[in-house]
């Protein structure tokens, strides 16, 4: 079971409170992310700016600056894994915090994601995947399993299902459950509402709103029984 907290009714209020207990890891992670995905661009840009020069020397051919553009791919690939773990965070922690009641520390969130990070890059390419295919295929599977996100990483940070239990347990719960649809709704209009409140401030109400959403969703997926 999780903190009795985490059944409370959700409101903003709450959410924001929550969100000031924690702005130390909520900052440190976007940091980090954006550390790792500046220094995954700048690998990329310089191996082009290499392979460009070479072909201003006319050394290079098609073939040549297809390598070295999928050289430049490699290069930031692995950056933009790390990236990509670390930013998940920003859910995860959330998630962590209404699991136990405490408030999740710099310490603790690095240490739960050190702790299992194939279990988290397995999960997220999973899920990436699955993602990608349902948009392509038609856009609205694609939004389905967007919708799943939440409960998803909750239940991939906080209980030991396997990957493919916590993805089948996360799409059960939203789309099979009572209260579902309901969590849905909740997820499109707070969606809607750090949409509009961003392009209002010009961007600068995301680093608000988006840690704001975060907890309100996972306060919400608990008070409508999505994860317990």
């Amino acid at each position: 079971m999780a903190s009795p907290l985490a059944y409370e009714q959700p409101n903003l209020n709450k959410a924001w409170q929550a969100v000031l207990l924690h702005a130390p890891t909520i900052v440190l992670i976007w940091l980090v992310s954006a550390v790792l995905t500046g220094i995954g661009y700048g690998v990329s840009s310089l191996i082009t700016l290499i392979g460009g020069g070479d072909a201003g020397q006319g050394t290079s051919s098609n073939a040549l600056s297809g390598g070295v553009a999928l050289l430049s791919q490699l290069g930031q690939f692995p950056l933009g894994i790390l990236a990509s773990l670390v930013g998940i965070l920003a859910i995860a922690v959330p998630a962590m915090y209404y699991s136990s009641g405490e408030v999740i520390t710099v310490t603790a969130a690095f240490q739960s994601l050190l702790k299992r990070p194939w279990r988290y890059f397995l999960a997220g390419l999973l899920f990436s995947v699955a993602a990608t295919v349902g948009f392509v295929a038609c856009i609205l599977p694609g939004i389905a399993i967007s919708l799943v996100m939440p409960v998803f990483v909750n239940l991939i940070f906080t209980t030991d299902h396997s990957i493919l239990d916590a993805f089948a347990a996360s799409f059960n719960q939203v789309y099979g459950s009572s209260h579902g649809f309901t969590f849905v709704r909740i997820q499109v209009l707070t969606g809607l509402v750090v949409v509009i409140f961003s392009v209002c401030t010009c961007g600068l109400g995301a680093f608000v709103a988006v840690p704001v959403a975060n907890f309100y969703i996972q306060n919400a997926a608990y008070h409508r029984g999505m994860v317990s």
